[in-house]
Parts: structure tokens; sequence; C-alpha cells
């Protein structure tokens, strides 16, 4: 089977991130499954189109790159539909512009894409820490707080309720069948570190489509700069407190019941191992033991407050989202 042409999206917004940006873009140019082209969508910044537009202004050997304004509200998930409304592969993946992906990051989603039922393949995510290693509080069960692969999903290439949407890909079919990314769940620039639009999607994605697979195959590994404001636990406590937010919203929109599936199993059996670990490592006098274990009970109870805030505020009217269809490009 021939491998799929992939266009590869990647949403930015300040010019905070510029060497951010270049460095993800030339990952990308660097792939052993050339790109299709790449598509940097800017999220409402004049200044950063510009000087994006003039620094890419020849296309490059390894791929064209195209520079484009989010068509719609602020927000990374419109940014999202913008990139895929453009772009021209019969899959599109999607890459934080604070990451830079391995040499064969698209060649393992384009193997996983020789299934026809596969609409969707993700990959692993590792953090790179500002300070040059992970704080000895930190654990690994919570590494979804900075946008990166945490302990508990299974290894290999696997079958998942959903993909993480800075490490993702999509076949063009499936934004067809569902929509695109949901408004007013993800993340909008710099505000509360909302998320989940990718979980809604793919739920969304297979209530439309019964018979898809979404794989995650944790081979196709990108790496997340961690800035160092985000090993702080004031962050670590935000992103809970927003996960829960969004998960909210994310029951409202497809059920509890599928809302929460995977979340109940994380909850049930990754954590308590977790604080087990952590105990464990307390009494054996390693750094962070007792650390780790008060952070995973920290961040359940604060992500569980996000929950009952936001279950209350959907009830009352006060918290909306939107799912736009998408004008699929090719």
């Amino acid at each position: 089977m021939t491998a799929p042409d992939i266009s590869v999206v990647i949403c930015v917004y300040t010019e905070d991130r510029w060497e951010d940006i270049l460095a993800a873009v030339a990952s990308v140019r660097a792939q052993s499954h050339p790109a299709l082209e790449t598509l940097l969508v800017v999220d409402h910044n004049a200044a950063l189109l510009d000087r994006l537009a003039h620094e890419y202004k020849e296309p490059g050997a390894e791929g064209t790159i195209r520079v484009l304004a989010n068509a719609g509200p602020r927000g990374l998930s419109a940014g999202r539909n913008t990139g895929v409304a453009a772009s021209r592969g019969e899959v599109i993946a999607f890459l934080d512009d604070d990451a830079v992906a391995e040499r064969d990051w698209l060649r393992r989603f384009a193997e996983g894409y020789a299934d026809p039922r596969v609409l969707a393949v993700g990959g692993r995510t590792e953090p790179v820490w500002a300070s040059g290693r992970r704080p000895a509080w930190f654990p690994e069960e919570f590494d979804w707080v900075v946008g990166c692969t945490y302990r508990g999903l299974p290894p290999g290439r696997v079958r998942v309720r959903n993909v993480l949407g800075g490490n993702a890909s999509f076949r063009r079919t499936a934004f067809e069948a569902a929509g695109g990314f949901a408004t007013g769940i993800g993340r909008d620039g710099d505000r509360r570190p909302l998320g989940c639009e990718e979980t809604e999607l793919c739920i969304r994605l297979t209530r439309a489509r019964p018979d898809a697979v979404l794989l995650i195959d944790d081979r196709a590994v990108i790496h997340h700069r961690v800035p160092e404001a985000r090993e702080r636990f004031a962050y670590f406590r935000t992103r809970a407190y927003a996960e829960g937010l969004s998960k909210a919203l994310v029951a409202r929109s497809v059920g509890a019941a599928k809302g929460l599936e995977s979340e109940r199993r994380y909850t049930t059996r990754v954590l308590p191992a977790g604080i087990a670990r952590g105990l464990r490592d307390a009494l054996l006098a390693r750094p962070g033991g007792a650390g780790r274990a008060g952070a995973i009970v920290a961040g359940v109870l604060t992500a569980a407050g996000g929950y009952v805030v936001g279950n209350v505020r959907a009830r009352r009217g006060g918290a909306r989202f939107a799912v736009p269809p998408v004008e699929v490009g090719g």
C-alpha cells in the first residue's frame, strides 16, 4: 500500500517562542518520510504572521511551508481547524510549536495508516525540562500536565480511546465524518490552560464511525520543551484544575460514561500505584518520594474540584463550546 501524503500543522501564537518555532519546522523538514507541506497557523498575531511569512517566503526543498492566519476565533482549536481546511494531505499531523520531532515521526504515523480502518495515530511526547531534569516531586503519572506522555499509557502500537493533541495525526476523512475541533474547550493563548479538545473530537469520531480505529505508537516520538514556570507546583495545580473544567465540558458533549471511561482506570489503578511507589521511595529515603505521593493526591483532588465547578457552570449555562463543521481542503 502506498504511504499517505501527510500535511503537518503547527499552531503558533507568540514571538516569545520564535526559536522553538524554527526548531519545530526544522525537525519536520528533516523527516525520513517527507511531509507534503508544513502549515504554520498564526493565532491573531499580525507581527508574528509577517515575521514568519518573511522567514519562509522561499519554499524549501524539503516541502512547502505555508504561513496562514487563524480564520476562526482565538484559540488552538480554531487554529487547528484552519490548518485542516487549508491542508492537502491525506493525513493531517499536528505538532506543538515548542516541540521537535524525531526523524521517523511521520514514518511511524504513515505505517499506522496501512489499515484503512485507522482514522487517527498519536505518538509519544517526552518532556525536556528547562532545569535540565525532572523535579523530584513531579510524578510521571501527571506528565499530561506539561503536555507529555504519562505513566499508565500502554506501550507499543496500541488501540486507544483518544490521541493526545500535541503529537497526533488524523486521516482527512475523520474530519469529514465528525467535524472539527470544538472551540471553547482547548487553549486560548496564555489564558487558563484548558485542554481535552482532542479527547472530545476522538469520542465524537468513534460515534460517527463505530468501525474507526485510533492508535498510539510510542515510536512516533517528539520532545516537548517544559519552561521553568511549568515545573512549579502552582502551575501543576492550575493545570489540574483546568483539566477538571475541561472534562466537565467533554462529559457534557459526549456523556460521562464515554467521556470519563479512560479516567476511571487511571484514577483507580494507575494513580494508587503511583502513590504506593512514592510512599515506598519515602520509606527508603529516596528523594522526592513523599512529594510525588502528595502531588498525586493534590492533583486528583484539584482536578475533581474543577470537574464539579465545570458541571455546575454547564448546568447554569455559563460554559459553552461549539463544534464547527470543517471545510476540508485537498
